[in-house]
């Protein structure tokens, strides 16, 4: 009971850190598929599980999928749909194109709830608990995850072009992004910390070892050993756009040594070394608390995916489930060969 006690006072503490944080959402409950699928997590976890023995990296390309999904039009499941004579994908929006990754594993996990509970589950809920599942097997953070969404008819690739965040962002670009989805400062640094585990491809941060900012110089807030490794990833003018991991330290596992990796300016990112290098910035000392103590940084995890998790939800009559998570229901034209537009990526390994 002890420790039990602390994680819930950790996480109200939590609450507290999160200003205009309100814990009532509308009718998403943890407690929504108890009676009509009440098998659903453990199926969710089983499928994931499995496809984490072949791919090391499916953790973070689930989170990141729900983060996409989320941030535009709401956590509606758009992402997932394919081009169609009525939809323009945003699987191909600039952030996502050769760069999303997971599609499979969710078609999957869809196929294998439809078996045991038929036209029940959203796939936006399976995005929602697939993120969840990501955090458990890398180590992080669990939670009673708010079910109850329902899929959209549309995507929006031009939204997606706007709204999702890009690696070159500045801190003022980042809080406005987060601002217009209803998440304020303290969400930004804690879901950056997703960044712990998973790869980036050198496109999105290559300019900082050759030409920050059209300086011709490198960007002076790398540390300049990190950026002597990353130089012999990413060539400069190469024409392979290698991957390499995001969190140099503990790649694979969801901690906090994101955070501790920042103060020591070995940020992969612009977007992420921006929250620690941003001269008197407000997000300075969130960076230190979370890598101080890590319990911190979980139970303020916990409260922002929450949060994020309730970005535009569609409820009650409105959208549909869809029984292909791809397709709309009545548009589908099979999985085979256009389910996934997982890139095929080349990581190079990183000297410590």
């Amino acid at each position: 009971m002890g420790s039990m006690r602390l994680v819930v006072v950790a996480v109200w503490c939590a609450f507290a850190m999160h200003a205009g944080f309100s814990v009532s959402y509308a009718e998403l409950s943890s407690t929504y598929y108890n009676e009509t699928c009440p098998l659903l997590y453990d199926t969710v976890y089983a499928v994931i599980y499995d496809a984490s023995l072949t791919d090391v990296r499916i953790g973070a390309s689930l989170m990141r999928l729900h983060f996409h999904d989320c941030f535009v039009q709401g956590c509606d499941g758009s992402i997932l749909l394919n081009d169609t004579a009525t939809i323009e994908s945003e699987q191909d929006a600039l952030p996502n194109n050769n760069s999303i990754r997971g599609l499979e594993v969710v078609n999957n996990v869809k196929t294998a709830v439809e078996s045991i509970c038929p036209a029940t589950v959203s796939c936006a809920d399976i995005l929602a608990i697939a993120a969840e599942v990501a955090s458990v097997l890398g180590g992080g953070p669990s939670w009673s995850v708010l079910l109850g969404r329902r899929d959209s008819l549309t995507a929006n690739r031009t939204l997606a072009n706007i709204n999702l965040p890009a690696p070159s962002d500045t801190l003022d670009e980042l809080k406005e992004s987060f601002t217009n989805q209803g998440l304020n400062t303290t969400d930004l640094v804690t879901l950056s910390g997703a960044h712990t585990f998973g790869r980036a491809h050198c496109s999105t941060f290559d300019d900082r070892l050759y030409d920050f900012n059209d300086t011709g110089s490198a960007d002076p807030t790398l540390n300049t050993t990190y950026l002597g490794t990353l130089s012999e990833i990413c060539l400069e003018n190469a024409t392979e756009n290698n991957i390499t991991n995001l969190d140099l330290t503990t790649p694979d596992e969801f901690d906090n040594k994101y955070y501790s990796n920042l103060q020591e300016l070995n940020g992969l990112l612009q977007s992420d070394q921006g929250l620690y290098s941003t001269s008197d910035s407000d997000t300075i000392d969130l960076v230190d608390s979370f890598s101080g103590d890590q319990d911190t940084f979980f139970s303020n995890f916990i409260v922002s995916m929450i949060k994020m998790g309730n970005i535009g939800v569609l409820e009650g009559d409105e959208g549909e489930i869809r029984l292909q998570c791809n397709y709309v229901n009545g548009e589908s034209s099979g999985l085979a060969g256009v389910a996934s537009k997982d890139p095929k990526d080349s990581l190079v390994a990183q000297s410590k």
